[in-house]
């Protein structure tokens, strides 16, 4: 089965959730950049440490950055069986150095998925998203709406609308995933690794065509 693989896709596209989903069906680890950095801010490591100075600036973390929280989370072991990594790489330069060290571990990618979506449905999609401060979980007005309107099933806690969650960061950050990161499409494209998958459809329905794919 092909359990080496990278999901990649616009902001909103649903990487994530797939990501998770498929994480746990395959039993492998869901690698996500934004899990790391969360991980590295939190327990103020070095890495932790300089990418929260562009952080807070609004910048985007330098390669060099991201490539050593993805080296020092590849030493360890549950990756050997498989993996998922999700919001990396970003460029094709990030791509060129993750190929590299899969080399170093002696493992190769099986496949990357491409989750497509339009840019309308995506800013629906995203600026209609709120999360739960205190536990994490995450809603969707209009698709996933808590029972109670803006209040957390779990906890009881009011719901919040991330900062970058609002139309016009969303329209920004499709215009740098178009400059920065759609290159990454054409790379592995052209490593005869890529295969496209419709992102608008239902969730679990989208999980199974994936499935279907990877032969799980």
């Amino acid at each position: 089965m092909k359990t080496r693989m990278i999901f990649v896709g616009p902001p909103g596209a649903g990487k994530g959730s797939q990501a998770k989903i498929l994480s746990e069906k395959l039993n492998v680890p869901h690698i996500s950049t934004g899990d790391m950095f969360r991980a590295h801010l939190k327990n103020d490591t070095k890495l932790g440490l300089l990418a929260k100075q562009y952080i807070n600036q609004g910048l985007l973390v330098p390669d060099d950055v991201t490539n050593d929280m993805v080296k020092e989370r590849f030493n360890e072991k549950d990756v050997q069986n498989g993996f998922i990594l999700d919001g990396y790489p970003r460029n094709p330069l990030q791509a060129q150095f993750l190929d590299t060290l899969l080399k170093e571990h002696g493992m190769s990618l099986d496949i990357i998925i491409n989750v497509t979506s339009d840019d309308e449905i995506i800013i629906k999609r995203i600026t209609g998203r709120r999360s739960c401060p205190t536990c994490g979980a995450v809603y969707h007005i209009e698709n996933n709406p808590p029972k109670v309107f803006g209040i957390c099933d779990k906890d009881q806690t009011p719901l919040v609308q991330r900062k970058d969650d609002t139309e016009e960061t969303v329209v920004k950050r499709l215009k740098v995933y178009y400059e920065e990161t759609f290159p990454l499409i054409e790379y592995y494209k052209n490593k005869g690794l890529l295969v496209d998958i419709d992102g608008n459809g239902e969730i679990l329905e989208i999980t199974e065509k994936i499935l279907e794919i990877l032969g799980a």
